[in-house]
């Protein structure tokens, strides 16, 4: 199936299939044969792992939260000075005169008003270019204040659960499609942007720079949820602006590229991805190819990249990113090497 279109079932709700083998590539069917025979022991995981942390430093996810920050307090900023640089919110902002209009809210108040604004036109152009070449899910994790807020509440899940004094549900992905129709569907009929009434994004946009208002208990029930009952529930099964920029995104040159030529498949990624069908591919005998980019679900968080210890993860800007050389004895590795090894011996037999 095209990688676009299966990208776009995935952000639906579809579940991730295993491929065919006459669907792999014979190059990828090549290294997952010599993989074979490719035994790693526990100890050489550790000894990976310790040398990977040791040079990442959890770079990706220290630049997100600086950028993250960065963004909101230069809305806070701009309105206590009165220095015009970044005026409004998240849902619809002025930065140096561009007006920028958030999708999904630009879509609510249009459905609502049953009419195309030209204003909101103007201001979603200039955003639908820039989370078109960013990718548009990373608007979730570099700029959304509750995405950082849910990350850190996580911990809290992950270590309350680990004692057996929190749960987590899971929910068919499906339903995030579900309320993205619900939502659209009340704005039509009712004329009214509802969403916008229990957008944590947007709530707590509008708090951290005019100050807090009662709509702030809804976020705490959504992340006491989230806490003790399912992980990171809003963003995985309700909120639809996860699936709006997704949308744009599809086609973004911005992404997480895979290369599974040194893979040891271990998990780690998985384990720290909040989406983590869009990694499926790192799953032994599931990708397609030797480099494949991840779907449009991903939300660019970087959190794969920091954790996998043999880097077959990847920013990317397509068209312009280039490889670096594996140095001699990385290359003495490399399935394509070891065949030549095995052909070698087998000729001097």
């Amino acid at each position: 199936m095209n990688r676009s279109l299966e990208s776009f079932l995935q952000l639906l709700g579809r579940a991730p299939r295993k491929p065919a083998k006459a669907e792999l590539s014979p190059e990828v069917q090549k290294i997952y044969f010599y993989k074979k025979g490719e035994k790693v022991t526990k100890a050489q995981l550790e000894a990976l792992h310790d040398e990977h942390h040791k040079n990442s430093k959890n770079k990706w996810r220290k630049r997100r939260w600086f950028t993250l920050i960065f963004v909101n307090l230069l809305f806070v900023l701009s309105y206590s000075l009165d220095i015009q640089l970044l005026e409004g919110a998240l849902t619809a902002s002025r930065f140096m005169g561009f007006h920028m209009a958030d999708l999904n809210s630009a879509l609510q108040v249009m459905l609502a008003h049953k009419q195309v604004l030209i204003n909101l036109v103007i201001g979603i152009s200039t955003i639908f270019i820039l989370w078109f070449i960013l990718g548009g899910r990373t608007f979730c994790s570099w700029v959304c204040p509750y995405h950082l807020l849910a990350e850190w509440t996580e911990k809290l899940h992950l270590w309350l659960a680990a004692r057996g004094l929190a749960k987590n549900y899971t929910f068919h992905r499906g339903v995030r499609t579900v309320f993205y129709i619900i939502f659209a569907l009340l704005a039509l009929l009712t004329g009214y942007t509802v969403y916008e009434f229990i957008s944590p994004t947007g709530i707590l946009s509008r708090a951290i720079i005019y100050g807090p208002t009662l709509a702030l208990i809804w976020v705490a029930f959504l992340l006491l949820f989230e806490v003790f009952l399912s992980r990171r529930a809003w963003c995985r099964y309700v909120c639809p602006i996860g699936i709006t920029y997704g949308l744009v995104g599809i086609f973004s040159p911005v992404r997480v590229t895979y290369d599974m030529t040194d893979c040891k498949h271990e998990g780690d990624c998985r384990s720290v991805c909040l989406v983590p069908h869009v990694l499926d591919v790192t799953i032994k005998n599931r990708s397609t190819d030797v480099e494949i980019g991840l779907g449009a679900d991903c939300t660019r968080c970087g959190l794969c990249v920091d954790a996998c210890p043999t880097n077959s993860l990847n920013f990317e800007f397509k068209g312009l990113s280039h490889k670096a050389t594996k140095p001699e004895v990385e290359r003495s590795l490399m399935p394509e090497s070891r065949q030549q090894q095995t052909e070698t011996k087998e000729q001097q037999s």
